[in-house]
């Protein structure tokens, strides 16, 4: 049943985009400004290119072991032990990433628009929408997502081109008024949000119909370079149009629409970017909660992963209701431990998978 499934190039590359950008074009302009200042785009360039190289390494890995999950090409190349502890980790960190998106965007919702509202209701309803929908399958996810990825773009796009007549690229000077350290750091957060998280979309290369495999790697970089040019202009814009506030402020996007004024007509618009959250959201947790489930079905040997849906949903809910006790132990686990914990858990067995297939591949020759 789940091989019959497949979908276009095109729609891969969507999923990608959606998956990557999501959640990430609300809070990624914040933090990363928050760190590196007037420097936080060469932050960003720094993230972006790593992130660009392990988007390279599992498109060659996709290439070498076609029709192949991580996991199954996992125990050809390194063998059922290591594989397994690797499925292990990457099981551990994605259930932590789940509840991660869905405590983020219920403290957006808590601090902004729905201030009396319970977070574990906020979390009961993405969770709920988020499990119908991976229940549904990759092709209905593709189809659905390419519309709401429309209105999330768009939404964006909107607010900053409203927003711009409050430019002022004096805001830029000075670049690194505090050297080198806080770029780095920047670079270390973006990296681990969201790019480390690139290698978690291996899971998904599968599914690109054999007819279409040849553009993929085009879609896929096509795609990349989408996102980099979305959350490069954001925090560029948050920069010249907040100034010093820019890194104060949490939730950018959200305080430029805020200051959007045309004519008295349009006007406090920051319920849009609130939409655009929503679907972010919505898009990047039904994604990763699919890729739980066909990871968590392979290990287990079912060979239908929409039985687990429901009960890796319920665990996940319980997890964002209970492993933090306030914002900031979240806010230090995210911007301290996810890149390193990204870096083990999803970078390192995807690059001892790489040798390992590099080194089969020349021993071949």
């Amino acid at each position: 049943m789940n091989k019959k499934e497949s979908i276009s190039s095109i729609q891969t590359a969507l999923l990608f985009l959606v998956g990557i950008t999501g959640s990430s074009i609300i809070l990624i302009p914040a933090s990363v400004t928050g760190a590196a200042r007037n420097g936080a785009w060469i932050s960003f360039l720094m993230a972006w290119l790593a992130g660009f190289l392990l988007l390279l390494s599992i498109l060659y890995l996709q290439k070498q072991h076609p029709g192949l999950t991580f996991m199954e090409y996992s125990r050809r190349m390194v063998g059922k032990p290591v594989a397994t502890i690797m499925a292990i980790l990457f099981l551990l960190a994605l259930f932590w990433q789940e509840a991660a998106i869905i405590i983020e965007v219920s403290g957006f919702f808590k601090s902004t628009m729905m201030k009396n509202t319970p977070s574990p209701v906020i979390n009961a309803m993405f969770f709920t929408m988020a499990a119908l929908t991976a229940r549904a399958g990759i092709e209905v996810m593709a189809r659905m997502f390419s519309i709401l990825a429309l209105i999330m773009f768009g939404c964006v796009t909107a607010v900053l081109l409203l927003v711009s007549v409050n430019f002022h690229l004096e805001f830029l000077l000075p670049v690194m008024p505090d050297g080198i350290k806080p770029i780095l750091h920047g670079a270390y957060i973006a990296y681990g949000f969201p790019y480390a998280e690139v290698v978690i979309f291996s899971w998904i290369l599968q599914f690109v119909r054999k007819d279409e495999a040849q553009r993929l790697g085009r879609d896929m970089c096509s795609a990349f370079v989408i996102n980099g040019t979305t959350l490069l202009f954001s925090i560029v814009s948050s920069i010249i149009v907040l100034g010093p506030l820019a890194g104060d402020l949490k939730y950018s996007l959200y305080q430029l629409a805020r200051l959007v004024f045309v004519q008295e007509i349009i006007e406090r618009i920051e319920s849009v970017i609130g939409l655009s959250l929503i679907i972010g959201s919505y898009m990047k947790s039904t994604i990763v909660l699919f890729i739980i489930t066909r990871l968590l079905s392979q290990l287990s040997g079912l060979s239908n992963y929409r039985i687990v849906i429901f009960p890796t949903t319920l665990i996940c809910l319980l997890l964002s209701v209970t492993m933090y006790a306030n914002e900031a132990s979240f806010v230090e686990d995210g911007y301290v431990m996810w890149p390193l914990f990204n870096t083990i858990a999803y970078v390192v067995p995807m690059l001892i998978v790489l040798a390992a297939t590099w080194v089969n591949g020349r021993m071949r020759k």
